[in-house]
C-alpha cells in the first residue's frame, strides 16, 4: 500500500492539473487524508512544509466554495478547519452562480452579433448549455443525498 503522504501529493497534483492553484491542491489534499476531525492552519503548514501565509490563502480559498469549514475547538485559541461531509455537494452547488454568470454572459454576448453568424451559433450554444445545467444540477445534487440517506452512509 501506498503511503498517505504520497497518495495526498498525488491527487494534489490531479487537482492542479484541473486547474486549481498548488498550494490549494495541497491544502486540501491535507485535508482529505488528515485522519484528526479537524487541523489547524499550523498544522497543514508543518506537515506541507510551506508558509503559513500560503496556507492561510489556500485555506481562504477552499472556504469561499465550501470545501472547509472553521469549527470551534474548546480550550484551543487556534481556528480549526475540517472538510465539510457534504464538501462536494456544497462546491457544486456554489458553481450554480458560476454557471448563471456563464449563462448571462453568452446572453449578453449574443444580443451584439448577426443574426446567422459563427458567433451567434457558438454564443447561442454556450448559453443553452449554461441554461441546461442551471436546470439540471440542483436535481443531481438532490439525488446525490438521497442516495447518501438511502445507504445511510453519512461519508
Amino acid at each position: 500500500m501506498a503511503d498517505a503522504f504520497s497518495a495526498a501529493e498525488e491527487l494534489a497534483l490531479t487537482l492542479t492539473r484541473g486547474g486549481m492553484q498548488k498550494m490549494t491542491s495541497r491544502v486540501l489534499a491535507a485535508l482529505l487524508f488528515s485522519e484528526q476531525e479537524t487541523i489547524t492552519a499550523g498544522e497543514i503548514a508543518d506537515r506541507l512544509g510551506a508558509s503559513p501565509g500560503s496556507v492561510s490563502g489556500a485555506l481562504k480559498s477552499l472556504g469561499s466554495v465550501g470545501l472547509i469549514e472553521r469549527v470551534p475547538a474548546p480550550g484551543s485559541r487556534r481556528t480549526h478547519y475540517r472538510f465539510p461531509d457534504d464538501g462536494w455537494a456544497r462546491l457544486m452547488s456554489t458553481q450554480n452562480a458560476m454557471i448563471g454568470y456563464m449563462r448571462d454572459a453568452a446572453d449578453r454576448g449574443l444580443d451584439t452579433v448577426d443574426g446567422d453568424s459563427r458567433a451567434r451559433r457558438r454564443l447561442s450554444e454556450m448559453r443553452d448549455f449554461y441554461a441546461y445545467l442551471m436546470r439540471e444540477l440542483p436535481a443531481v445534487i438532490d439525488r446525490w443525498y438521497a442516495t447518501r440517506e438511502d445507504t445511510g452512509n453519512p461519508d
